[in-house]
């Protein structure tokens, strides 16, 4: 049971997690994440195994063996309730003092596994910086305050088993010298006899009832672990998303459009604002590129879209309408996105390219088309295993141009009305970069590209530029006209390029 019990906890962990926003990840990191969904989750898991059985067994035990002392002497029975109520109050001291430290213990577990996953995902940054000592050091002294946490509690929770005993045997002790003194008092050898028996009997069923109270302890011993871990994960299950799913199902097909209308925006817990008064409409079918330095909005325009976060004020209307209205499902059935920095899966190119929620069902032809699009199925048809090509997780095998083209193919494969790619150019030479535009512009045609890039050269053949500074559209137009009247495109263009087709 106590294992459904985790498997039911993963499961609304994970469904939970899976409909935050970018926003609602706020104040929880990725490491404190994990500990939540595996070690918190399992300590949980182990608590109710335990307590499940004492729980039974003790108060069982426990109710019997009252019953058979409750006829005995009143000294016996005192001495009994004096040394149940001394056990518990050791416990109770216990818990009292010790859950500072659990609580303590889960966020020193959470920074262990912080350090741990910066020194392995950056492991390369870090050899090439010679830093391994460094971060050898945080990563000690996260363990060392860790160790000397746990230590803390174990030097606390240890005795508790030496008190238990000691405990159970003054308590022993005293059934038999006040059963002595009330032997000593009688003058009949035969009522001395009877109460002598008794007494054995009476001491033999105390032990019982201590020990039914002992077996608590394992419980206690674990339910300071166990809350922490539990308040832990009610904190991530009650949640409130800042971004509430819209109900319609349906979209006006055919209207491949996306339009901004006086769109303002500011990230949680920040003042100012990244977008201001932007207006915009990219047509059906069309090519809108959107320029500027770094820093100016361009990717948050693109996880506006998505509704990754919901603007400030305005609208976003994606086929004609507020992507609020949309259910997720809807919405991101219309769209495909390519990252800044691609996400590659463990597993095969063939799943990483067939990816969502046709998994497997499209074709080879159609896979291959994607890849020759992203110029790098000529590259693929060279592997020895071709699309069932092993990548690892990550992609660590992969360059990082060959995993901005695998993620383009991937969203070409997904067959979008809507494609946004998001500076997901960077890591091309310009030969494969302008093989790739000119891929695009000629097989995608029909679909709505909304790109986003610093590079200038991207932008020549587009039917709509948007020139962004500071957060705002500073001007608007086709190659042409802009480098003639927009000196911060005009200086963009000139920083990139030495020659420029006018």
């Amino acid at each position: 049971m106590s294992s459904s019990f985790g498997t039911t906890l993963r499961y609304k962990m994970f469904h939970k997690v899976s409909g935050f926003s970018s926003g609602d990840f706020s104040g929880v990191s990725v490491a404190s994440m994990v500990t939540r969904s595996t070690n918190d989750i399992n300590q949980i898991q182990q608590f109710v195994g335990r307590a499940m059985q004492i729980v039974v067994k003790s108060p069982i035990m426990a109710i019997w063996a009252i019953m058979k002392i409750s006829e005995g002497a009143w000294e016996w029975t005192a001495i009994t309730i004096i040394g149940v109520l001394f056990l518990v109050t050791v416990i109770l001291f216990v818990m009292w003092y010790t859950m500072k430290y659990f609580r303590r213990m889960q966020v020193l577990k959470d920074n262990v596994n912080k350090h741990a996953r910066e020194s392995i995902v950056g492991v390369r940054l870090i050899r090439a910086y010679n830093a391994d000592e460094f971060h050898n050091r945080k990563l000690v002294k996260a363990s060392e305050e860790l160790k000397e946490n746990n230590l803390t509690v174990f030097r606390v929770m240890v005795p508790m088993f030496s008190v238990t005993g000691s405990i159970s045997n003054f308590m022993t002790i005293a059934i038999y010298w006040t059963g002595a003194l009330i032997i000593n008092g009688t003058m009949d050898a035969e009522e001395e006899m009877l109460l002598f028996s008794d007494m054995i009997v009476f001491s033999s069923y105390a032990i019982q009832v201590l020990s039914a109270f002992s077996m608590m302890t394992e419980i206690i011993r674990n339910y300071p672990s166990a809350s922490v871990s539990s308040s832990r994960i009610q904190e991530i299950l009650n949640k409130e998303k800042s971004i509430i799913e819209g109900q319609n199902k349906e979209s006006d097909k055919g209207r491949a459009t996306v339009e901004f209308s006086n769109v303002c925006f500011r990230y949680p817990g920040y003042n100012s604002e990244v977008l201001k008064n932007v207006s915009f409409k990219v047509e059906e079918g069309s090519t809108t590129v959107i320029v500027g330095s770094t820093g100016c909005g361009k990717t948050t325009m693109a996880r506006l879209i998505q509704r990754f976060y919901d603007p400030t004020e305005g609208s976003i209307l994606v086929d004609g309408r507020n992507v609020s209205d949309y259910d997720f499902r809807t919405l991101y059935s219309r769209l495909s996105y390519v990252p800044q920095n691609p996400i590659i899966f463990g597993g095969t190119i063939r799943e990483n390219v067939c990816y969502g929620d046709d998994n497997n069902v499209c074709s080879d032809d159609e896979i291959w088309d994607a890849l020759d699009i992203a110029q790098i199925g000529e590259h693929i048809r060279g592997l020895e295993k071709g699309l069932d090509t092993h990548v690892v997780q990550n992609g660590n095998n992969l360059s990082g141009g060959q995993k901005q083209r695998i993620s383009i193919a991937r969203a070409i494969c997904h067959k979008p009305e809507i494609i946004i790619f998001d500076d997901s150019f960077s890591a091309l030479d310009f030969k494969t970069e302008r093989l790739l535009r000119e891929a695009i512009m000629d097989k995608l045609s029909g679909m709505t590209k909304i790109i986003i890039t610093q590079r200038v050269g991207i932008a020549m053949d587009a039917d709509q530029i948007l020139v962004m500074d500071k957060g705002q559209i500073v001007d608007r137009g086709v190659h042409e006209d802009l480098y003639a009247r927009s000196e911060t495109y005009r200086d963009l263009v000139k920083s990139q390029l030495s020659e420029v087709k006018r």
